[in-house]
């Protein structure tokens, strides 16, 4: 039992093809999704989309926000920003979440603060995303 799924960014097409499920960050917690699902649009916050590919391997990409739509027998991910973990850099991450963690703290202005917190959620998340990677390389 399969469905379809696509995710794709502003930039580029991340993946397109056939999964056994997927499961992402919807704005209530987590959201899996399988053939038979019923039909959804829900806003997806920033961190891991995992999917099952019909091999069973799991692959996980990170999104830093975006919709998910979920139809008959195909399920479409729009992303603001796409990567596949395995090419997301810890070092990159760590910065970024450095920088936004002293913008909080310097709290200059609420535009820039509500911008910060947003730059420190997307930093976690790809941490987190990094993470998972890792640890599922360990189980192999």
């Amino acid at each position: 039992m399969s469905i379809h799924l696509d995710i794709v960014s502003a930039e580029k097409e991340i993946f397109s093809g056939l999964v056994q499920s997927v499961v992402a960050t919807g704005s209530l917690g987590e959201l899996g999704v399988m053939l038979g699902h019923t039909p959804l649009l829900t806003g997806l916050q920033p961190g891991e989309v995992r999917l099952v590919k019909l091999n069973g391997e799991i692959e996980i990409i990170y999104i830093s926000g975006g919709f998910l739509e979920v139809q008959p027998n195909i399920v479409t991910i729009l992303a603001d920003t796409a990567e596949r973990a395995a090419d997301l850099s810890e070092a990159a991450a760590q910065k970024a979440k450095k920088i936004a963690q002293s913008k909080i703290s310097a709290r200059t202005s609420d535009i820039e603060y509500s911008q910060a917190l947003a730059d420190l959620a997307q930093a976690a998340a790809q941490l987190r995303a990094i993470s998972k990677l890792r640890s599922k390389a360990k189980h192999r």
